[in-house]
């Protein structure tokens, strides 16, 4: 298990491995938590505002429905968007 030294003002290098597992680089923000394990360190990836949408807690569970019914096959497949717009109908 890789070891860190605190530095000046706190600083603590995360090792190149761990960082490269969590996707952090510099500049990055971390939440910091004290646990009852001990200092539990959380990536905190900066979503821009715009797609914040489809990161909510619902839209991430819709988005695993669909997979789950594209691959059990329970989706209908059209040729056509004038094939689509006539299924509506029915």
């Amino acid at each position: 298990m890789p070891v860190s030294v605190i530095r000046a003002k706190g600083q603590v290098t995360i090792p190149q491995d761990v960082r490269e597992a969590a996707h952090l680089k510099e500049g990055d923000p971390v939440e910091i938590e004290i646990t009852a394990d001990g200092i539990l360190l959380r990536p905190q990836k900066l979503i821009d505002a715009s797609q914040a949408w489809f990161w909510t807690r619902e839209w991430q569970q819709g988005e695993r429905e669909a997979s789950e019914d594209i691959t059990a096959g329970r989706v209908t497949t059209f040729g056509s968007a004038a094939a689509f717009l006539e299924s509506l109908d029915d």
